[in-house]
């Protein structure tokens, strides 16, 4: 978990999350901003404004002349503002839309992993077969190359025929070609580990012995509310909520405080006069165009999804829920199928193996009777491997949390 990259990506989606909601910190922290500008201008009203501003003004600045001609006059204004908001309902609301979302990406990381778990387990269960079914060659090979030894031995002897050798000597290249295969599968099985755990490829894993036994308590394993991405739904709903609630306080009044202090003078970087100025605000948006009504429909109907998202997905986790079920119970039923016909190949080929040395049956029959054996005991791994994964897969499905 530490290092997969699909659990990166998750976690990175909570801190995006975290770091919305902490831009909502404005609607409680003040904003500062400062300024320092430069103007010249003739124009008569601004002219005479700087002069009034730098508290220059004296009885010569009201001749008529100069008043209505006025020469260029610099301001220098260096400016320090301030704005607190004081009561805002619909931006409380954002902040608490806001959280929800934090809820809701930690459930979605939540699951993520919890997909992970079983994605990890499905490969590793994979990789213990494998090494089962390169077992299994192994021991048939073994068989085979004997049998592949005592026609050699009989075709010498004139005891057989060409024909009956060649079919042995083909029934050990096609063996060795199916482990060349299983060994294959084992590295490409090692390199998805690698992949999951986020180190490089190229390490082939080894296992423990692969568990033949069947699990008690399948049968209590139901389909859970609490299960993390039906959580994650509910939070995106709980977000809506604040959400239409949010839209529907901003028909409110807003209340906030303002402030500034300013410097003005002729001269750059010069602070002969100040002044400063402080207020309280209440704002009232009485109409805008029936956004915010339209901005209420739009949460609500993208809530309703949600809802419809939920009742879905539920019902599909309870389809997949029943499948698991009735996979593990076929698995289940072909290990048991499986092991009886592997007794009953082992023996006919003992009873063949036996008539061979006496020359009753034929080479085929043997050979016939050898790859039958191995493909039950590759049936049986096969079935535990259904059986350990349909199991995993269930206990996903049914996460309590």
């Amino acid at each position: 978990m530490a290092n997969n990259d699909a659990a990166k990506l998750s976690s990175l989606d909570e801190q995006i999350a975290k770091a919305k909601y902490k831009q909502t910190d404005a609607i409680f922290l003040p904003q500062a901003n400062f300024s320092y500008t430069a103007f010249t201008s003739n124009n008569p009203l601004n002219a005479f404004g700087f002069k009034l501003q730098q508290k220059n003004i004296t009885a010569a600045d009201f001749n008529p002349v100069l008043l209505n001609n006025p020469g260029g006059t610099p301001d220098f204004t260096t400016k320090f503002e301030l704005q607190q908001p004081l009561v805002n309902i619909d931006m409380l609301y954002q902040r608490k839309g806001a959280a929800k979302q934090i809820e809701m990406y930690q459930l979605i990381s939540q699951r993520t992993k919890e997909y992970l778990a079983f994605e990890t387990a499905k490969t590793y269960l994979q990789l213990q077969m494998l090494y089962e079914v390169d077992k299994v060659l192994k021991e048939a090979l073994g068989t085979a190359k004997g049998m592949q030894q005592t026609t050699s031995n009989y075709f010498d002897q004139g005891l057989i025929q060409k024909s009956d050798l060649l079919n042995a000597e083909l029934q050990v290249m096609n063996i060795e070609t199916q482990i060349k295969n299983a060994q294959s599968n084992i590295a490409d099985a090692s390199d998805m580990l690698s992949l999951l755990m986020g180190k490089q490829t190229g390490v082939i894993y080894t296992t423990d012995a692969i568990n033949k036994e069947t699990k008690q308590g399948a049968d209590t394993l139901q389909l859970s509310n609490n299960r993390a991405d039906f959580k994650a739904l509910q939070k995106g709903m709980e977000g809506y909520d604040m959400m239409i609630k949010s839209s529907k306080m901003s028909y409110l009044p807003r209340l906030n405080a303002f402030a500034s202090y300013q410097w003005n003078d002729n001269a750059m970087f010069g602070y002969n006069a100040n002044a400063y100025l402080a207020g309280i605000q209440l704002s009232w948006n009485i109409f805008n165009g029936n956004r915010t009504k339209n901005s209420i429909t739009q949460h609500t109907l993208e809530k309703t999804k949600l809802v419809k998202q939920l009742g879905q997905q539920k019902s599909e986790a309870q389809l997949q829920i029943n499948h698991a079920k009735r996979q593990l119970e076929d698995a289940a039923f072909a290990m048991k199928q499986q092991q009886l016909a592997i007794e009953q190949a082992s023996e006919s080929l003992r009873v063949l193996q036996n008539r061979f040395t006496q020359g009753l049956v034929k080479t085929t029959d043997v050979l016939m009777a050898q790859t039958q054996l191995s493909q039950q005991q590759l049936g049986a791994v096969q079935a535990v491997f259904n059986y350990d994964v349909a199991m995993a897969y269930l206990q996903f499905l049914t996460t309590n949390n």
